[in-house]
């Protein structure tokens, strides 16, 4: 809906649009979009609910620019703010809400990101070693690969990108850095490639995949600052709210699936003969296990493929 004006297809968007619409159909309820990129589901959301009031987050100055003029018919429906979305208790307290009826996240990085060759996220072409989401911050991927200690290096690209070869990139990395710094992506797709042994390199999918993956998740924090978000998240939704995610690898999917059962299980202590009223589930998971796109949505937009969703529902405060 919507998408041709940027050419970004929101991944499962029926699906999202139908898990949020109980707790988004009441007059005057609140959304969070804490990850707004070009506002494809949001304004699918926006469309499917007339009163629906709409707080999109975005720590990237261009898609806070872009969604604005995006959602600019909208009116005052919208409240933009650019900022990282562990940061939603503060924005909430700003505008003076308590509770709000939804929450969405749509985590890593966003189509038109890959698409800005300037950016860096990219593998399949040559650009400089940025992948900053927030391009106002100091850390860039060149000062991750020139200035880690090669285990440093390693465990980050073990850690962020399972990659099973770590040692041997960072190893690689760590001598050709010392002839001359490291500035572009396609100087490291060259040292991945050279780094990971030949039969290895024919599974998988790209050779660099993993160790790209993992500089971006330590140039932006991005699974400190999703255990931070996701029980605020959480805390900020109303009874009858409810929360979906959207995840692209398994360290994100298996950060948000304990964080939901955590709030969806009952934490009696064992041996209680009954179970206490103050230890009752907050939460009731709406997908069993992690929904995926179907194959037609893969064929038409090849970049929802790794998608993982999760959906959960308030259904008591907290004790």
């Amino acid at each position: 809906m919507g998408t041709a004006e940027t050419g970004h297809q929101p991944v499962l968007l029926e699906r999202i649009v139908a898990l949020l619409a109980p707790a988004l159909d009441p007059p005057g309820a609140v959304l969070v979009d804490t990850t707004l990129g070009r506002a494809g589901h949001a304004r699918a959301l926006l469309d499917a609910h007339p009163e629906l009031v709409l707080i999109g987050l975005d720590t990237d100055a261009a898609a806070i620019e872009e969604s604005g003029r995006l959602l600019a018919r909208y009116g005052d429906r919208v409240r933009l703010t650019r900022v990282v979305y562990d940061q939603i208790a503060t924005v909430l307290a700003q505008l003076g809400l308590s509770t709000v009826q939804g929450v969405l996240f749509d985590l890593g990085v966003s189509s038109p990101q890959l698409d800005e060759r300037d950016r860096g996220f990219a593998y399949s072409y040559d650009a400089p070693l940025d992948m900053r989401m927030d391009q106002g911050q100091a850390l860039t991927a060149a000062d991750v690969l020139n200035t880690y200690p090669a285990a440093r290096l390693a465990r980050v690209l073990r850690e962020y990108g399972e990659e099973r070869f770590a040692r041997q990139i960072a190893d690689a990395v760590v001598r050709e850095r010392s002839r001359a710094p490291l500035s572009s992506t396609g100087q490291l797709t060259e040292i991945i490639r050279t780094a990971i042994p030949a039969p290895a390199r024919r599974s998988g999918g790209h050779p660099a995949k993993r160790t790209f993956q993992a500089l971006r998740i330590e140039v932006n924090g991005e699974l400190d600052a999703l255990a931070n978000a996701l029980p605020a998240a959480l805390d900020a939704l109303a009874i009858g709210g409810r929360i979906v995610v959207l995840a692209y690898h398994s360290l994100e999917d298996r950060l948000v699936k304990r964080t939901l059962a955590a709030r969806a299980a009952d934490t009696t202590p064992p041996g209680l003969p009954v179970p206490l009223a103050a230890a009752r589930p907050q939460f009731r998971l709406l997908t069993r296990g992690a929904e995926r796109p179907s194959a037609a949505e893969v064929a038409a937009n090849p970049r929802a493929a790794p998608a993982r969703l999760r959906a959960a529902e308030r259904i008591r405060e907290a004790a």
